[in-house]
């Protein structure tokens, strides 16, 4: 045992420090099998005895010992023993052995006590040491664990991010896709400046979410299809600023915050939001800010086609120093003249560095997908209550849509009348007017764009027809209007106005939507009930749109819009206006005019209900429109009510008038249980 133990020592210590000193050990180990053989063979051949030659094996294992001292000292001052109790146990082994060896000579019979005090110290060791190990593999595996938690929950993040940007964009089917390429084209500069695969990836993540401060603009603005106001302009230019907002914790990605703040600002200083000038504009932003502006021009808008390559090149080339960074422009200019600004546009990926990327791409599919089914139920619900109509922003989309692919008319339809019918008979009145309106205009639907803009305002984009043709659907509208009103009396009143813009495919929506605005108003100025074409208006020069243009014109309106008998158009303020004008009149001149109150009661014990009521007061109407003389004025002063005045009649003769008046009234209405009472007093008697 005793010339074994220097191949043991050797083996461990060789083990425990990792082959660091194992030639060292071999030879010990080679030296100590070697006195074995030799003194075995001694033994059995009855030369020497064990006892005899163990001398050179105390010696073998002296050295032995030594240097796995000398060694285990060398590692614990170079650092290379991490646990020091494993260090002393070592030293209490081979004391156990220094004393086991010396103890053979003195008393056979307590030999292998203290190796084997020794074999335990180092086995309770060892059995620390394996305990210990196994816990940092446990924690290795651990952090390994949560690492790769980390970078799931980080790429979660940050495809969470991206799809809050992507929702942004599929509410609308022209800017869908705008980030993915706007990261797309940055990358390619990027790759052509010399920036290595990491910084590429971190300016591609940070393009994804240039934009995503728009989510706190209003639909309204953002996809308005007219030019924005100076308010709404100022509104717009928030986005940089929210967008910084919404990102100012995140630490995923690199200059993300800065990109979204100053994408917009200019190289010459005349950017926003901090008016930032030259190299004062992050770098990223720089990149972005061309790769924005290209794929903006690149791409179709509601209110224009794309821009051709041409067109595109000029203004880049001529922005470059003012708007852009120069040499970043450059560098980009030079990619355009080569052909090499190209990207695949089908949203997947082509590098394959990690397959939870193209997850990422399918995830982004999949929440886009979802935003524009959500859209699409939006826009079925942007409808019109009352007419059934698109409403006006879904209906303005799709003029300027249809404008851009087609040429045509547009038309511009407005309700005449409309508050007085709402202040003469209720509001109920005026909503049947704008109903059968509708219900017109529906029928040109399946081929045309028409919306109700609000209020009593239309709008109707038809494509590809004549002037002809438009005149006589215009015309067909208006003239069945006219018919239909005339079933109820309390829309009588009510007509339809046009004004006419012929469109050219590619046109402006904003510039047409203004020139048949004003040719709607020349028809309003003009005595209502009719349509003109703006290109009429250009062609005969008229300026100031009717006014004193033709006073005959004018004239021939007033008198064809005041074509009844007595005044029931005028609404309770304007009698009261007329009531005044006449009080002077007979205060100047010395006629004498009566001011009447007509009232209709129902009977203490009879219920009427109201199509009843309502058809008794349209009787009365009636009866007062063909009893009293052009020259008298009445209003529907109630429910129940009406006033009149009449114009220098005989006081006498006014009790026989009101009885005219109520005998058509009977007439009309037969036999209704309601009383008739009127009351009358001399306009001077006030």
């Amino acid at each position: 045992m005793i010339m074994l133990s220097p191949i043991a020592i050797g083996y461990y210590m060789d083990t425990l420090q990792k082959g660091r000193y194992r030639k060292v050990f071999g030879v010990v180990e080679s030296i100590a099998f070697l006195n074995a053989l030799i003194c075995s063979a001694l033994h059995i051949l009855g030369i020497a005895d064990y006892i005899e030659t163990l001398p050179v094996a105390h010696v073998i294992l002296a050295g032995s010992v030594l240097i796995g001292f000398i060694t285990m000292v060398c590692d614990l001052k170079r650092g290379y023993v991490s646990e020091k109790y494993t260090f002393f146990s070592i030293i209490l082994a081979m004391i156990a052995i220094i004393a086991e060896s010396s103890l053979v000579y003195f008393r056979v019979s307590a030999s292998g006590i203290f190796i084997g005090i020794g074999m335990i110290i180092l086995l309770c060791t060892n059995l620390l040491k394996t305990i210990k190990n196994i816990q940092k593999v446990e924690s290795r595996r651990q952090r390994a664990e949560l690492n790769k938690r980390r970078k799931q929950m980080e790429t979660m993040s940050l495809q969470m991010m991206r799809t809050l940007s992507t929702t942004i964009e599929a509410k609308d089917e022209y800017t869908r896709g705008h980030s993915y390429r706007v990261a797309e084209y940055a990358a390619l500069i990027a790759e052509e400046l010399g920036w290595d695969k990491k910084e590429i990836r971190n300016l591609k993540n940070a393009a994804h979410l240039h934009d995503i401060g728009k989510i706190g603009i209003p639909d309204n603005i953002l996809n308005r299809p007219t030019r924005l106001t100076e308010e709404e302009f100022q509104v717009i230019k928030e986005h940089t600023v929210i967008g910084a907002e919404i990102l100012k914790n995140i630490t995923l990605i690199d200059h993300v915050k800065e990109v979204a703040r100053s994408h917009h600002e200019r190289y010459d200083g005349m950017g926003y939001p901090d008016g930032l000038k030259g190299e004062e504009i992050p770098l990223y932003a720089r990149v972005i800010a061309i790769a924005d502006c290209y794929d903006a021009m690149k791409s179709r808008r509601i209110y224009r086609n794309p821009l051709g390559d041409e067109v595109i090149y000029n203004e880049i080339s001529r922005n470059c120093g003012s708007q852009f960074d120069p040499k970043i422009a450059g560098v980009f200019l030079k990619m355009l003249n080569e052909g090499r600004v190209v990207i695949r546009e089908d949203g997947k990926l082509a590098d394959k560095e990690d397959n939870l990327l193209n997850m990422e791409a399918e995830i982004e599919k999949f929440i886009s997908t979802v935003m524009i089914t959500m859209k699409t139920q939006e826009d079925s619900e942007g409808f019109d209550f009352l007419t059934g109509l698109p409403m006006r922003n879904r209906g303005e989309k799709l003029a300027a849509q249809f404008m851009q692919q087609d040429s045509g008319y547009l038309v511009f339809l407005d309700m005449d009348n409309l508050k007085k019918m709402n202040d003469l008979y209720g509001h109920k009145a005026g909503d049947r007017a704008l109903k059968l309106l509708g219900s017109f205009l529906m029928e040109y639907a399946h081929h045309s764009v028409v919306c109700r803009l609000g209020g009593d305002e239309f709008l109707m984009f038809v494509p590809n027809v004549s002037k002809e043709k438009i005149t006589e659907i215009v015309t067909e509208i208006q003239e069945k209007f006219e018919q239909s009103k005339e079933k109820d009396v309390a829309i009588r009143c009510a007509s339809v106005s046009a004004g006419i813009c012929e469109v050219n495919k590619g046109d402006p929506f904003e510039e047409c939507y203004s020139k048949a605005d004003k040719a709607l108003y020349y028809v309003k100025q003009n005595g209502k009930g009719s349509f003109f074409f703006y290109q009429q208006m250009e062609g005969e020069k008229i300026v100031g749109y009717g006014t004193g243009k033709d006073l005959t014109l004018v004239s021939k309106a007033l008198s064809a819009s005041g074509d009844y008998s007595g005044a029931l158009e005028l609404d309770y303020r304007e009698f009261a206006k007329i009531y005044e004008y006449m009080n002077s009149m007979e205060k100047r001149y010395k006629c004498h005019c009566y001011l009447v109150m007509v009232t209709l009661e129902t009977e203490a014990d009879s219920v009427l209900n109201i199509e009843d009521i309502e058809y008794a007061l349209e009787c009365m109407e009636q009866a007062i429109r063909q009893k009293i003389r052009k020259v008298d004025v009445c209003t529907r002063y109630s429910s129940m009510q009406y006033l009149i005045i009449l114009f220098e009649p005989d006081e006498k003769t006014i009790p026989n008038i009101m009885e005219r008046i109520f005998g058509q009234y009977r007439e009309q209405c037969g036999k209704k249980k309601l009383l008739l009472n009127y009351e009358y007093m001399s306009m001077t008697e006030k």
